[in-house]
């Protein structure tokens, strides 16, 4: 079907010599250069950096559409109150699950496309930092930052909460037992030293 021609000329539309492959070549062009180009409103923002606000634009789109959807999916179920213990549950658990995606040893190849090793972070964890450009670069920042990736997580495990809560409350506890027990050892460890 691609290369048939339905212009009645005797070429393929892909026919690099084709009028409709110059012309989508050159918005080809014209595209690429329209995504590296800022707005003049937006000149200037990154006061001197690469600041990949498209794709932190795109994610964060994608984060709002996803929850809006889990959302409306979910409406009718949606609790009408949360106990305080749930969401100090669930706010553990958030913290744990972020901290091990963006910064544990164990994770790395999830974040190795998109970030640059740096070395040694403390007990199990590693500093990182960004690379690329664009939605790479984007990524690999949410990658390195436990705040940014801490929406990520708790959006599903929210939605877990509210459709299967008894799953999600055990997933929750073994994070919030594990974040218990990371304090008692760096207590244990200053204890020593101290």
């Amino acid at each position: 079907m691609l290369g048939r021609d339905f212009s009645g000329t005797g070429r393929s539309p892909f026919d690099p010599g084709s009028a409709i492959a110059r012309d989508e070549g050159m918005q080809t062009e014209l595209h690429e250069s329209a995504i590296e180009t800022r707005p003049a409103m937006l000149e200037g923002y990154g006061g001197g950096d690469d600041v990949p606000l498209g794709g932190y634009a795109l994610l964060a789109g994608t984060y709002a559409t996803l929850f809006a959807a889990g959302l409306a999916r979910l409406r009718k179920k949606l609790p009408r109150r949360y106990s305080l213990g749930d969401l100090f549950l669930l706010g553990i658990a958030t913290h744990k699950l972020s901290r091990t995606l963006v910064k544990a040893k164990v994770t790395s190849p999830i974040r190795a496309p998109f970030v640059r090793y740096e070395g040694s972070a403390g007990v199990g964890e590693l500093k990182e930092s960004s690379r690329g450009h664009g939605l790479r670069r984007a990524i690999g920042d949410l990658l390195t930052c436990p705040w940014c990736a801490g929406p990520w997580i708790a959006a599903p495990l929210f939605f877990g909460f509210v459709s299967r809560p008894r799953t999600t409350r055990a997933l929750a506890a073994v994070a919030t037992a594990v974040t218990i027990s990371d304090f008692l050892q760096h207590a244990q460890v200053a204890a020593k030293e101290a």
